[in-house]
């Protein structure tokens, strides 16, 4: 069992899931973020920090998000880590109750945390 982010997050981005993330499992999209699977220790602190309601058990995604498992499964091996709370994106308050954002998704990285790009170049 893993956590989920959806289609909620595109275009919003808000990141009050990443401080609150007791290990780093969160990566940054340039326009969303997703969890990896593999980094999550399944503890759902992040669940209740999201104002737009998009992270989800694996289990418990809706139907109509199902895609979302293995968009986070693919980015979250491409994209970078992010460990720290940034400011959402410009876009995110009149993004935040639109539904079927699914087109509006960027596979494009985000810039992640300076320490772990720091990390990378080591």
């Amino acid at each position: 069992m893993a956590f989920v982010v959806c289609d909620p997050c595109i275009k919003c981005k808000y990141t009050e899931c990443v401080s609150v993330c007791p290990v780093d499992c969160f990566r940054e999209g340039k326009n969303m973020l997703v969890i990896d699977p593999d980094e999550c220790i399944d503890c759902g602190v992040c669940v209740e920090e999201c104002p737009v309601r998009a992270i989800y058990c694996d289990e418990e995604v809706p139907e109509k998000w199902q895609e979302y498992i293995e968009i986070n499964q693919k980015y979250s091996k491409l994209w970078p880590v992010i460990r720290d709370s940034q400011d959402p994106l410009p876009t995110a308050d009149s993004f935040s109750e639109t539904e079927n954002k699914r087109s509006h998704f960027d596979p494009e990285p985000g810039l992640g945390s300076r320490d772990s790009l720091e990390d990378e170049e080591e």
